[in-house]
């Protein structure tokens, strides 16, 4: 019985290897083994950076909110909706400098947002957009906006108007405190 067994082998590996067309099934399979195992290898995602602490709370003009467009040596991004300055860090993939909407990174994106539109001559401001020309559909849009960004962003601090002093924030304050500065 146990020569009928290793002649069943021999056998299976004759057929296996003499016939052309089950070489080359063999190979592809062999082929397509080696691609789900280096791909596997490709995905294995890097160990992202540590996040940033949390930053404190203050009051940026629209030249202070620039520099935190992502390019500083922390990489810190911070983005104005309606008046409060928001810390989109962790939404790097989407402010960030190469992001969809890295335009509005450092910016107040208030006015792009409202019209939906990310071109940069339409969206974006130099100096400081009251948004008085806005009707009131696209102020209704920014208030959407900014209650997303206030649910899923953390809350840094207000965009001063010209001649606005910032105000002092406690080492304490919480996040109950943010309504005050509606």
């Amino acid at each position: 019985m146990a020569d009928d067994q290793t002649g069943g082998v021999h056998d299976f590996f004759v057929e296996l290897f003499t016939s052309p067309l089950n070489c080359v099934l063999l190979g592809i399979c062999g082929f397509l083994l080696y691609k789900i195992i280096s791909n596997r290898r490709k995905d294995a995602v890097p160990p992202a950076p540590p996040p940033l602490p949390r930053m404190k709370k203050r009051d940026f003009t629209l030249e202070q909110l620039r520099e935190f467009d992502g390019k500083g040596r922390d990489g810190r991004l911070l983005v104005a909706v309606n008046g409060k300055v928001f810390d989109v860090t962790r939404g790097k993939r989407f402010y960030g400098p190469d992001g969809p909407y890295g335009l509005f990174a450092g910016r107040d994106a208030s006015r792009g947002l409202a019209t939906f539109s990310l071109d940069t001559e339409n969206a974006i401001r130099d100096e400081y957009d009251d948004l008085s020309d806005l009707n009131s559909m696209q102020m209704d849009s920014i208030r959407e906006w900014e209650m997303q960004f206030t649910e899923k962003y953390d809350y840094v601090g207000r965009l001063l108007k010209p001649g606005e002093t910032p105000r002092e924030y406690s080492d304490t304050e919480d996040e109950t405190d943010k309504s005050k500065d509606a």
